[in-house]
């Protein structure tokens, strides 16, 4: 496969360009409305016509629409947040109660053949695909000689299997993404990373995203310390409802937003790996001061 192909740089959330008379905004995250509603104006002020659309308008359609006209396809919008990115297909099947996808995109898959390969493939669900298509995808980025450098959102424990491994494995050249959001997800997922194991995966190819805040503080922790135990490395993401309009956990059960950050912070900066998380919360400055710290620049986003 050529070589010189990165992950690219997100736009943080908020993308715009222009064409013709027309401004485009492009709004992954609610808490981005606010800065969105902002560049609506000041387009609106230039005489561009503003339409705006994403995930982070869908809770909150009403939100600029006194500023922009809201909806409408833009096929490829994904490239304007990062050029290195690329949908395959569209929807999930599985309609985890947490998630955007299935309320915004729907639980059948709208499948997109004629996708650009690029090195971040950001598909919602590779494994659940009609295993023909999952070959058309890999057949594309061996045909276009594109390396897969991150499958990023990744694929679903209960579909992984050994044909889905052979399929993909390839093309593959980032980390085996995986999702363990709650507990009684523990069985799939340490048969996905035993299954990996055996085939002599080293752990930091083997990223486990763990939500942590929708479950008591001990049943997350529990969870985090299964994927280490089992060989891979965790990911975790404060629980944030879909239309918050502001980066703000979610603080539910006996978390506080402190210890939700703390947590955060142990487990993707991997400060597991040098102090128990008792240790760390007693004293992150004495982890931090090992001489670790050029270990954790760029973890997982």
């Amino acid at each position: 496969m050529k070589s010189g192909y990165t992950t690219g740089r997100w736009s943080n959330g908020l993308a715009e360009w222009t064409q013709g008379d027309t401004a485009f905004l492009s709004v992954a995250f609610t808490w981005r409305l606010d800065d969105a509603y902002m560049r609506a104006l000041w387009y609106r002020a230039q005489g561009y016509r503003v339409r705006a659309g994403g995930p982070g308008i869908f809770t909150r359609k009403h939100y600029l629409a006194d500023v922009a006209e809201i909806g409408g396809e833009i096929p490829d919008a994904i490239a304007r947040h990062n050029p290195m990115a690329t949908f395959a297909s569209r929807g999930c099947p599985v309609g985890c109660w947490f998630c955007i996808v299935p309320k915004m995109e729907g639980r059948d898959f709208t499948l997109l053949p004629e996708f650009e390969p690029r090195p971040v493939l950001c598909d919602n669900n590779l494994s659940a695909l009609p295993a023909d298509y999952q070959s058309h995808i890999v057949q594309r980025y061996r045909a276009a000689g594109v390396p897969l450098l991150d499958a990023n959102s990744g694929f679903e424990p209960a579909t992984f299997d050994d044909e889905v491994y052979e399929r993909w494995a390839p093309i593959n050249r980032g980390p085996w993404r995986f999702g363990y959001d709650e507990t009684t997800e523990g069985a799939q997922v340490q048969r996905v990373m035993q299954m990996l194991r055996a085939r002599d995966m080293r752990p930091h190819r083997i990223r486990v995203y763990v939500m942590i805040g929708a479950e008591p503080f001990a049943a997350c922790m529990d969870r985090i310390r299964r994927v280490i135990d089992w060989g891979g490395e965790p990911h975790c993401q404060p629980f944030i409802k879909l239309n918050a309009l502001h980066k703000k956990p979610n603080v539910r059960h006996d978390w506080t937003p402190g210890l939700l950050t703390d947590v955060a912070r142990w487990a993707n900066r991997r400060y597991w790996k040098y102090t128990d998380f008792a240790d760390y919360q007693r004293s992150g400055a004495a982890a931090r001061a090992q001489g670790h710290d050029d270990l954790f620049e760029g973890a997982a986003a």
